[in-house]
């Protein structure tokens, strides 16, 4: 007795077609899973055993063996319970196998047989629709997840015993309906705003430079300034997501199982801050069977490392790479992977090891090679990739106490969009999108600057104490400042604010 049901796995962010193929012989009863199995799916046995008798069905006591093909790739996970139990009864004649036709089927089963929700449903059902399948039947919680994907029939079912009636015709369930559009307008609030923040105008700008140009951003300042509270508001200013961007971004979250039930579609930029004890393989992606890390879960949004010195120092060069690609490879023996990592980089520091180096109302205790040692803990290739360099001073009582409210996101998001659509029309020609992209034919194509302004790039060179790999990126920067005054050329103004963003460049941080 042979049946075959159709399921799905993932490698990457992208999932894949497994036939899982269940054959039921004469013999001692053994239940064998072949086809590179990992722990969770060699133990898928004994939650379909318990499963089925405890649903009122008949199991058979004779050799079962199951089969995931393509045999020579690793499976892992516990979706593949529902489509073995399904496949033991078709193959003993408890369900049409018929209706097992162009129809995928995931699920993980609780031992009195309901179902339970599964990682990487929206991957798999866009697999589904690409190999033009007639529907999915899927765990209830992961319905809304899998429905954003037009077109394709969702099933969605709660025990083993509802989903055997659905393929027997005894009790159909309803094609299950989700308004993706609708969804998309609800969930693209934000739950923070910059009104919040108090002063720190010089600062506001700063990180309004940044977005509208997708540039790499360091704050400087003592504690308690503010550096995580303005981090944290930034992906509200940057563009509202695309409905492409936030299936991209929801793929990687969904194959994480970081969606919920109520939110199946992330419609907002994501802002990841992780502490800086992660390790390499955390923020990269990686380990034994190899994820998305903090640089992918931050795709199309903000990924915010506050307390930069302290990360450990393979981690920050590791992710030298991410940063200049927009993607994160990993290789591995069995196979390779790539990951999706286009972000913009805030990260976050104290001036000196005591935090008040410079800070007119507290004393640095710190000696002059103390600051330097641990300014010198960020590498200079890191830094290198980082635009703007901004100096966060401790707010003022007045501010503090003032009932004057800031500008709204809305109103910063949109004059960021509008230095974007600038950007957008100006590279339609180039492979780029933003500034922050810009490469050195980019620069002496779309970077000429006046004689005024080329005089103060001298000075900043060489009477500033500015570095040499600083030039490229104040001329970036000063374009997209140029951009939000919607200025076609770099004027001197626009240089002269993009120096004062280069804090760590300076001599008095170096000498």
């Amino acid at each position: 007795m042979l049946a075959r049901v159709l399921s799905s796995a993932v490698m990457g962010i992208d999932a894949y077609i497994v036939e899982v193929e269940l054959d039921i012989s004469d013999g001692l009863p053994a239940f064998a899973t072949v086809g590179l199995p990992d722990s969770a799916v060699k133990e898928s046995r004994e939650r379909v055993t318990a499963a089925i008798k405890n649903s009122g069905f008949y199991f058979p006591s004779s050799r079962i063996t199951a089969n995931l093909a393509p045999a020579d790739v690793r499976k892992e996970g516990s979706a593949f319970d529902l489509p073995i139990a399904l496949g033991v009864m078709a193959a003993t004649g408890q369900v049409h196998s018929d209706n097992f036709d162009r129809m995928l089927v995931l699920g993980e089963l609780a031992l009195d047989g309901s179902i339970r929700s599964v990682h990487g449903c929206l991957p798999m059902a866009t697999v589904a629709k690409e190999n033009q399948l007639k529907g999915v039947i899927l765990p209830k919680a992961n319905a809304k997840e899998a429905a954003v994907i037009d077109d394709l029939a969702v099933y969605p079912v709660e025990s083993l015993q509802e989903a055997v009636e659905h393929l027997n015709g005894q009790s159909p369930i309803p094609r299950f309906q989700y308004d993706i559009r609708e969804a998309f307008d609800q969930q693209s609030e934000y739950p923070v705003d910059f009104v919040d923040v108090k002063g720190q105008e010089h600062v506001k700008r700063a990180i309004e430079v940044a977005a509208a140009g997708g540039h790499n951003l360091i704050m400087i300042g003592p504690p308690g300034s503010g550096k995580t509270m303005i981090a944290k508001r930034i992906s509200t200013i940057l563009p509202d997501m695309t409905l492409e961007e936030a299936l991209e971004t929801t793929r990687i979250h969904s194959i994480m199982g970081l969606l919920g039930n109520d939110v199946p579609l992330i419609a907002t930029r994501p802002y990841r801050s992780p502490h800086h004890t992660i390790s390499d393989a955390g923020l990269i992606g990686g380990g034994k069977f190899p994820r998305p890390g903090e640089v992918s879960l931050s795709h199309h949004g903000v990924l915010f490392l506050d307390e930069l010195p302290e990360f450990r120092k393979n981690v920050l060069e590791v992710m030298r790479q991410p940063l200049e690609d927009g993607q994160v490879a990993i290789a591995r023996a069995a196979a390779s992977y790539t990951y999706p990592a286009n972000f913009m980089l805030v990260a976050a520091m104290n001036p000196c090891p005591c935090g008040f180096f410079g800070d007119p109302s507290r004393e640095c205790r710190c000696s002059r090679q103390q600051i330097q040692n641990y300014i010198s803990r960020i590498s200079g290739p890191l830094l290198d990739r980082i635009d703007l360099q901004v100096e966060v001073p401790a707010v003022k009582y007045k501010d503090l106490a003032s009932n004057f409210a800031g500008e709204p996101s809305t109103s910063i998001r949109k004059r960021v969009q509008e230095a974007r659509h600038i950007q957008q029309e100006r590279f339609t020609q180039a492979p780029i999108y933003c500034n922050a992209n810009m490469e050195s034919r980019h620069l002496r194509e779309f970077c000429k600057v006046e004689d005024a302004a080329q005089e103060l790039l001298r000075v900043a060179i060489t009477q500033l104490g500015l570095s040499a790999r600083a030039y490229d990126r104040i001329l970036k920067v000063a374009r997209t400042i140029a951009d939000l005054a919607a200025s076609p050329t770099i004027e001197a103004e626009h240089v002269s604010e993009a120096i004062q963003y280069r804090s760590l460049d300076r001599s008095f941080w170096n000498s």
